[in-house]
């Protein structure tokens, strides 16, 4: 089975797929990011529906590779005659034209000599694996189902009549181009393959130039390009949601039970994401966020969810799909997500620091969306005591987090000098000010663990978190503080899985059977960390370790420290927004490649 690190995104900000090096599409879901599989091999169900152009006899790999500053990706195989290439990639730019939202262009040709190619169309629709009723003409099969309808045009013409697949000889200058349009209840709209190659080629050039802006002095400038792209690919654009990651239920131990729905969106996870994007300048994506989050929040302010649907909406209970078998039978498989029920204080302090840096660079916050920091901040001052269920949301009982603690002084730090350039009640100030200080004392004397010279875990405990590695970034503590490299020492120490690898919390405290793999937001947590403390050479040689993990620049949300293996859903959003802020904390820091 292919592994989950071998998978490359197609994307157009709207859904996206995972395509193995063989030219399969084992996962995508429609109409959006969040919607139900009409490729589902990823999670092993045999009849799962599957998109396939590539070779029919097994042949080596020779390139793998992203066209520079753009998602579209390009795959070339030796033959016994040659060369084959398959270019691929999906159309982001739909507005203003008469164009399909979802719009999927593969092109694949030979060099040499001619080669023997498989193309295989059978999407399914629904979690029950049901096949979409098939309509064939000349070049052309349309799949229906309910409001889905799918559609594969293909020049030079192909008969897929009666049948899922066939296999044909693809000759040196005459490639095979498919265009893959979906409509949901909406007319399905056709492009000829040509036309589609063409619009393809045009989204490169408008990606190509998005990208090309990223400040010469960031180091590692070619993987945050590509770090960019991803989270862009990973933001739903119609409404500005950045979603958790593209799956759902892959494992974070193979054949394990920590499997979860990411396809939702996190406010924290957002909140760094839009630090991230600040930094290097791109303010429409960040704009973009908080707009949806004022819809998103509206009606449960001042409290913050800790994640929404797409949609701005309450996410739907789990649910476990029994008759499916899992990847590498890794069960179960989920939709939904129980933490839509936690308290999460944490995110508040994410939010309220994105939103500072926002004002910094784009002027005061006005109107609602200052009025809506101010209840959140407002419910943080009055909320802070109480117990939550921390950031890595454990399905035990609410416990006094140290990081959450630490997380919302951030909120009210931030908040405060948010309030010395916007309007703010100085009762108001006096009671942020108040509570921020109360935290302060109580984390300093609480979360701090003198035998282990470091912050721990939970208040009186032994143990560390990989989150307390934010500790330096905050302002709580200098920087310098023997509190803060004790800390960054003890969860080194404590929480090592070999290399430039961290586990989140100590392995089997969470009350869950098995284990699972390191996770990576925690190594770029590191590495900022490092280079905040004046460790330069070590934060290089993390983050060198650490980008050697992806050859196509994608990361899942754990990793095997054993084996290599990438685990947990792919592509993660917090992985990537994490390695951002970590090149960022380079920069800031005068460390170079």
């Amino acid at each position: 089975m292919t592994r989950i690190e071998e998978y490359a995104l197609l994307g157009d900000t709207r859904s996206a797929a995972l395509v193995s090096p063989y030219g399969s599409i084992d996962w995508w879901c429609l109409p959006r990011f969040d919607g139900e599989p009409v490729c589902g091999r990823l999670l092993g169900k045999e009849d799962a529906g599957q998109l396939v152009i590539g070779p029919v006899l097994p042949m080596d790999v020779i390139e793998r590779d992203y066209l520079p500053g753009a998602p579209v990706l390009r795959t070339t195989w030796r033959s016994p005659t040659g060369q084959l290439t398959l270019t691929e990639g999906m159309v982001s730019s739909v507005i203003g034209r008469l164009m399909p939202s979802t719009l999927m262009v593969r092109r694949i040709e030979a060099v040499g000599g001619p080669a023997r190619v498989q193309v295989r169309f059978a999407p399914r629709q629904e979690w029950r694996g049901d096949r979409l009723r098939l309509q064939y003409a000349e070049g052309r099969v349309i799949a229906r189902l309910g409001g889905l309808a799918v559609a594969m045009l293909s020049d030079p013409p192909i008969r897929l009549e009666n049948q899922e697949s066939l296999k044909i000889d693809v000759r040196p200058s005459e490639p095979l181009t498919l265009a893959v349009t979906a409509a949901w209840r909406e007319p399905l709209v056709y492009v000829s393959p040509q036309r589609a190659w063409q619009e393809l080629c045009e989204d490169a050039d408008r990606w190509r130039a998005w990208s090309q802006d990223v400040p010469a002095d960031v180091p590692f400038r070619s993987a945050v390009q590509r770090t960019l792209l991803v989270l862009r690919l990973l933001t739903y654009s119609p409404s500005g949601a950045p979603i958790g990651a593209v799956t759902t239920s892959l494992p974070e131990e193979i054949g394990g039970v920590r499997n979860w729905d990411y396809r939702l969106t996190w406010p924290r996870d957002a909140g760094i994401g839009v630090a991230a994007f600040l930094g290097l300048g791109k303010t429409a994506e960040a704009r973009m966020f908080f707009h949806w989050l004022l819809h998103a929040s509206r009606l449960d302010r001042p409290r913050l969810p800790a994640l929404f649907t797409l949609a701005g909406r309450r996410v739907p209970h789990e649910q476990l799909l029994d008759d499916w078998p899992g990847y590498q039978e890794s069960r179960p498989v989920r939709t939904g997500n129980a933490a839509r029920n936690q308290h999460q204080l944490d995110g508040y302090g994410w939010l309220v620091d994105a939103m500072s840096i926002y004002a910094e660079r784009q002027g005061p916050i006005r109107g609602e969306a200052w009025r809506a920091v101010s209840r959140f901040v407002d419910y943080v001052a009055k909320r802070w005591p109480d117990p939550d269920a921390g950031i890595w949301e454990e399905r035990h009982s609410p416990a006094q987090h140290t990081h959450s603690k630490l997380m919302a002084w951030l909120a009210l730090d931030r908040a405060l000098r948010l309030a010395e350039t916007h309007r703010t009640r100085q009762t108001k100030i006096g009671r942020w000010r108040d509570a921020r200080d109360a935290i302060a004392t109580e984390v300093r004397s609480r979360g701090f663990n003198s035998d282990l010279g470091s912050y721990t875990r939970t208040y009186g405990s032994n143990d560390v978190d990989g989150s307390l590695l934010v500790l330096p970034l905050l302002g709580l503590e200098p920087p310098d503080s023997p509190r803060v490299t004790g800390t960054i020492d003890a969860v080194c120490q404590q929480l090592s899985a070999g290399g430039p690898f961290l586990y989140r919390y100590p392995p089997g405290t969470d009350g869950l059977p098995g284990g699972e793999g390191a996770f990576l937001p925690c190594s770029f947590w590191l590495v900022q960390a490092l280079a905040r403390t004046g460790q330069a050479e070590r934060a290089l040689s993390v983050m060198q370790g650490l980008l050697d993990l992806a050859p196509l620049g994608l990361f899942s949300e754990e990793i095997d420290p054993t084996t290599g293996r990438l685990l947990g859903n792919f592509p993660q959003a917090l992985t990537h927004a994490s390695m951002l802020q970590a090149v960022l904390a380079l920069r800031d820091a005068g460390i170079h490649e």
